[in-house]
């Protein structure tokens, strides 16, 4: 393994006042003339540490989680977008609003008095034009950890001490979905924004400084913050890469480009202020997207790219993803989460489990996965799926309904669409999850969407190491790799010695840096500065970039970038 010089912390630099810790932040807003100050929020929040810093300047306190209908009113409300499963709930429509208490609502704008201090989600729907808008806001992968301390209630109910995922579906299909919309609504009338996601050291900028932030980010390659997590099946290979905590038994999952999720910083002073990533595409979706995936996605961001390791490690689960039709029927989603495997690294015996065998007995291999379901037998994976070896380089493609997963040794950089919970687990080799419980097994759902023809000739001859050269210059030469005619991303890999020509045509690219110490990203017209990756990190390029090029940072070194992108013609 190589020395890492893998940023965890990349950041877009940006000039402007900035405030940290409560004392300050409170004397800022003590120095503005006397009125309503409204602390409108995300779930996740600690609201009452927002109080604590903030309530002395003020004579009158309304808390907006006071003003929502009552938690049995909530919990029929959403009720049948939860749903009795334990994973998987169905998309919402609600909106915030629809929380509120007509009634109570009113009252309080009735009632309300200068000098107050309203606090909570939906803030600003109580406050009038005049009041000072601050807007607290939260990283989803923040939320997550909250959730599984259980410090964190969802709008209108109080699911602390419901399981992690249950409190994880109802932010995914319900909350966020009402929290995203709303703050979509908001960003014209937000005077400050409060980054809150380190407890007890809050850091305040100005919607000016917010806003320069994001639309310079949008208008320059750029990366997401990565987040790593244990796994039960996980490896070893980031922790040396990525330079992580060597005291942690594992980390399986990176995820190095989920916006929806992921957080962006913003180094103002040299102190470096969380946002969720998610703001910029709400915020410019069309100079990031482009208008021909806006125009198929709206305000989602399509692309996913994450690390699997096991390099050291087990096997994942046996799983396979729904079909387009299963989930937009059965969950509510437009698009579902096709995905292949590019083997960033491998170790000797490495390999992958993709595709069922020539002329499997469908019935007999359901049936043993629904024994070994209930703990009746171990399933036997290599009877009846593909056991295929792998080797760094090689690239693997999943499309929906295919059964698969990667084997141990095994460095994965998974590109996939982004819905990312819809996973079927099969099969999880007698394995307990990190809780120490048994990881929940969907195979009924499984048998409706694994595509049987999927099989050994059909994965070789389709799905693994699909490539064809498509173009080759001085120093360079690019690689179709991918994806499947089903899938609607497509994957280049561009291998170069030196600056290797790229266009984004009006579509956001995602790439990592596959091979190489480091590369510069560039842009032959000056529309952005220099921009260095180095080894394993993902990073973005907007649509609005146009034309770009990629050299090494050495001379002469090889390099090799993959890259995606939305594909609209073959």
């Amino acid at each position: 393994m190589r020395k890492s010089n893998y940023d965890k912390f990349p950041a877009t630099a940006v000039e402007g006042p900035l405030w940290i810790g409560w004392e300050a932040i409170s004397a800022q807003f003590a120095s503005l003339k006397p009125g309503i100050l409204a602390i409108d929020c995300y779930t996740g929040v600690f609201e009452e540490e927002i109080i604590e810093g903030l309530k002395n300047n003020y004579s009158t306190l309304v808390r907006t989680r006071e003003l929502m209908k009552s938690e049995a009113q909530v919990r029929e409300l959403t009720g049948r977008f939860m749903t009795d499963d334990v994973l998987f709930g169905y998309v919402s429509p609600l909106r915030l609003r629809d929380f509120f208490d007509a009634d109570k609502l009113a009252q309080a704008k009735a009632d309300l008095k200068t000098n107050t201090l309203i606090v909570g989600p939906g803030a600003a729907m109580l406050a009038g034009e005049d009041a000072c808008l601050v807007y607290a806001d939260m990283a989803r992968w923040e939320i997550q950890q909250r959730f599984r301390a259980h410090r964190v209630c969802g709008l209108g109910v109080d699911n602390r001490s419901d399981a992690v995922s249950i409190q994880y579906k109802r932010g995914l299909f319900i909350d966020w979905r009402a929290l995203d919309y709303y703050k979509d609504e908001l960003f014209p009338r937000v005077q400050w924004w409060l980054d809150t996601n380190a407890e007890g050291n809050p850091k305040l900028i100005d919607a000016d400084t917010f806003q320069r932030g994001m639309a310079l980010t949008a208008r320059k390659p750029f990366r997401v913050v990565p987040f790593f997590d244990p796994a039960p099946w996980g490896g070893q290979w980031m922790k040396e890469v990525c330079n992580l905590d060597r005291s942690v038994s594992n980390f399986g999952w990176c995820f190095d480009c989920v916006p929806e999720e992921n957080s962006l910083l913003l180094e103002v002073g040299g102190v470096k202020v969380e946002f969720p990533s998610q703001d910029l595409v709400l915020l410019h979706t069309r100079e990031l997207l482009g208008v021909p995936v806006e125009g198929r996605f709206g305000k989602d961001f399509p692309i996913r790219f994450d690390f699997l390791d096991t390099m050291g490690g087990g096997n994942l689960s046996l799983q396979v993803h729904p079909t387009t039709q299963f989930i937009r029927e059965q969950f509510g989603m437009p698009y579902t989460q096709d995905e292949s495997y590019y083997l960033l690294d491998a170790d000797e015996g490495a390999t992958v489990y993709l595709g069922v065998k020539k002329n499997v007995d469908k019935e007999a291999m359901l049936s043993d996965l629904r024994a070994a379901q209930r703990g009746e037998i171990s399933f036997d994976a290599e009877k009846y799926v593909n056991r295929w070896p792998a080797k760094k380089h090689d690239h693997f493609l999943i499309p929906g309904g295919t059964i698969h997963c990667s084997g141990a040794n095994a460095m994965v950089l998974e590109i996939s669409s982004t819905p990312n919970i819809f996973t079927f687990k099969l099969w999880d080799w007698n394995r307990l999850g990190l809780d120490g419980k048994p990881r929940p097994i969907n195979v009924e759902r499984g048998s409706h969407v694994i595509q049987w023809e999927r099989d050994t000739d059909y994965a070789r001859e389709n799905l693994i190491n699909h490539f064809e050269e498509v173009a080759e210059g001085d120093g360079w030469k690019e690689i179709r790799t991918g994806l499947h005619p089903a899938e609607f991303i497509e994957s280049r890999r561009m291998e170069f010695t030196k600056a290797a020509p790229f266009h984004t045509r009006d579509s956001v690219q995602v790439l990592n840096l596959v091979e190489g110490e480091a590369a510069v990203v560039e842009s032959p017209d000056g529309a952005f500065p220099p921009f260095e990756v180095h080894y394993a990190e993902t990073f973005i390029i907007p649509a609005c970039l146009n034309a770009f090029t990629i050299r090494p940072l050495r001379e002469g070194e090889r390099c090799m970038v993959i890259r995606a992108y939305v594909r609209f013609n073959p």
